[in-house]
């Protein structure tokens, strides 16, 4: 696929790092966000701004869309004005939304009607992944599709990996998310006891990031947390999103996953709080109550 043009839907917290990394790559680039401001730093750079979905979805020769919530999916896609009804046969779409499993293997059908090829592709990384174009991108669909887009993915990531049909890039970032439900619980209750106990904290960081209780999580989230920082590298309103849909997919499997149903239940008391638009590491606040 020679030089396609690539729309881009959704310039929030990672979207606006992805699709920079994207134009970086030399692709010709337009951009469509609901609230148009935040699309301008694109704009400024280069990048085109659509004033709908349907405009960019007919400009585009690569649709990706990272978007808020399973419904925002739908309607992005399905819905009147959306991709499918206005992309042209031979264009590709990809969700990296972290959205439903059963919505991506729809999507895939919709689109395979109209010969358009469809991936879901979520991502694992966070702000600082997407900044450094160093993402863990899970693929699911056709693996001609996922080949013609290796050029765009590779500007994005590092581990990029096809992991089976439709869907099957959803399910792997529900694999993604349980484990982080229970590893951010860990790290919070960590750093909360060396406190308690009078450590100092950075000291305590370094030493077990070297060993194996060294993650991401640690070693991102931790400095954050000693310093009250709790701006949403991800939100904890997407990340109880996310925990709902793994805990109804874990369901449907006859599945029990305890430590997300508990970590779940700890989010959701931020939630209750008015605390989802902070970062996932503000958890911390209820080990501090």
């Amino acid at each position: 696929m020679a030089n396609p043009r690539v729309g881009f839907i959704g310039t929030g917290v990672m979207g606006t790092s992805m699709a920079s990394s994207i134009m970086k790559g030399g692709y010709e680039l337009a951009v469509y966000n609901r609230t148009q401001q935040r699309a301008m730093p694109l704009v400024e750079k280069g990048a085109v701004l659509k004033p709908t979905v349907a405009e960019l979805a007919a400009w585009a020769d690569v649709i990706i869309t990272i978007v808020g919530y399973p419904k925002d999916v739908e309607q992005v896609y399905l819905g009147s004005g959306g991709i499918l009804e206005n992309a042209h046969p031979g264009a590709y779409v990809v969700d990296m939304t972290t959205s439903s499993p059963k919505l991506a293997a729809r999507i895939y059908e919709a689109a395979k009607e109209k010969k358009i090829y469809a991936l879901d592709a979520p991502v694992s990384g966070g702000d600082v992944g997407a900044k450094n174009a160093t993402l863990s991108i899970m693929v699911g669909g056709d693996e001609s599709a996922f080949n013609a887009l290796m050029p765009i993915f590779s500007l994005m990531g590092k581990n990029i990996m096809l992991h089976g049909g439709p869907g099957a890039g959803q399910q792997t970032k529900m694999c993604n998310q349980i484990a982080i439900a229970a590893t951010i619980m860990g790290v919070c209750e960590c750093l909360s006891y060396a406190k308690k106990a009078g450590l100092d904290g950075t000291k305590v960081l370094e030493t077990l990031s070297g060993g194996a209780a060294a993650s991401a999580q640690l070693s991102i989230y931790g400095p954050r947390i000693f310093k009250k920082d709790y701006d949403p590298g991800f939100y904890i309103k997407h990340f109880v999103k996310d925990m709902g849909i793994a805990l109804e997919e874990a369901e449907s499997m006859k599945l029990e996953m305890p430590a997300l149903t508990l970590s779940k239940s700890l989010f959701d008391k931020l939630m209750d709080e008015n605390m989802g638009d902070l970062g996932t590491q503000a958890l911390y606040k209820l080990y501090e109550e």
